[in-house]
């Protein structure tokens, strides 16, 4: 009965120091340089928001925020680095929408689970999607135009993508649907390439991020036909929306968020969080970020957790309906 007790006592102070280990590791976080999974190439608008918030939020951390590009398989590759990493708030995920609730249905087999296998910490922004136009390639001038067309032609008229699955493919074919027409999906491997050729007339249409299309808008011949969020953007005034364009509540956006790996501390992520709420707070990076199209957002981990689920069951819906699929 006395071995009893004095493992029983033993077992306590082992527990008892392992919670102080835990407690002492959390109140000097970050100890060391953080990593910042990117799931994509740099110069993209995942990568350029990394850098400006990262920047800022490592001098709140008083830590190095190391902003680390691993693309490939539609930001499987960058996920799955952080769905196995440690859960100590020293690897994170700034993935999208592609990430965080396209790839479950698109994909039969994925390595990774976005419900299970991360801590949601914030929302971070929204990148307004532009349907764009090349009026030399393709003559029409407003969504009417080109509905009409598309009708005259079924099949006839292709658009690009960034590939298949990607948010501006999901928008051409929620277009498609909402207005009864058929149109040709040339996949592309990234927006940046398919713009190209949108702009050299080698295709006529896509959707695609303001924050991508608006440097090419004073190309002659690309015009804007709407804008898919619900109200105008600021920095197109007098391109109208897709449900003034007679399709109500169409919307959509590339949005994107921080994520660390799953069962990493409460108190680690809301360090973090904290620490994304003062980085935007500051005037030079909003006004950075608004620069570039993007729509600045944050939110709790629990909105971010239930917004995430919702776009889950939005896009699945539609890749089920239309068997898309990119095994």
């Amino acid at each position: 009965m006395q071995l009893e007790r004095r493992n029983f006592t033993l077992g306590l102070l082992a527990v008892g120091t392992l919670s102080a280990k835990v407690a002492f590791a959390q109140s000097s976080y970050p100890a060391r340089p953080v990593r910042l999974i990117v799931p994509y190439p740099p110069g993209g608008g995942t990568d350029f928001f990394a850098r400006v918030v990262g920047s800022s939020m490592a001098q709140s951390l008083g830590q190095t925020i190391v902003v680390e590009n691993r693309p490939g398989a539609g930001s499987i590759i960058g996920a799955e680095v952080v769905s196995h990493a440690e859960p100590d708030g020293y690897t994170l995920l700034l993935g999208d929408v592609a990430t965080y609730a396209i790839n479950p249905s698109l994909y039969k087999k994925l390595s990774y689970d976005p419900q299970r296998d991360f801590a949601p910490i914030s929302l971070t922004g929204r990148f307004a999607v532009v349907l764009l136009v090349n009026t030399n390639k393709l003559n029409v001038h407003s969504v009417a135009e080109l509905v009409e067309a598309a009708k005259k032609s079924p099949g006839s008229i292709d658009y690009a993508s960034g590939g298949i699955g990607t948010p501006f493919h999901l928008a051409s074919e929620l277009f498609a649907r909402a207005a009864e027409i058929e149109l040709h999906h040339v996949p592309y491997r990234g927006a940046a390439p398919a713009l190209q050729d949108l702009v050299a007339g080698q295709i006529g249409l896509m959707f695609v991020d303001f924050a991508s299309a608006r440097s090419q808008l004073t190309t002659p011949g690309i015009k804007a036909l709407a804008v898919a969020s619900l109200e105008e953007l600021a920095g197109l005034p007098h391109v109208p929306t897709m449900a003034a364009s007679g399709y109500p509540d169409f919307e959509v956006w590339a949005w994107q968020g921080f994520v660390a790996p799953a069962r990493t501390p409460p108190e680690i992520v809301e360090r973090l969080r904290t620490s994304y709420l003062a980085a935007i707070q500051q005037v030079e990076v909003k006004h950075k970020l608004e620069e570039a199209g993007i729509d600045v957002r944050q939110s709790t981990p629990d909105e971010f957790a239930s917004y995430m689920r919702d776009e889950r069951e939005r896009w699945g819906a539609l890749i089920k309906k239309a068997n898309i699929h990119a095994d």
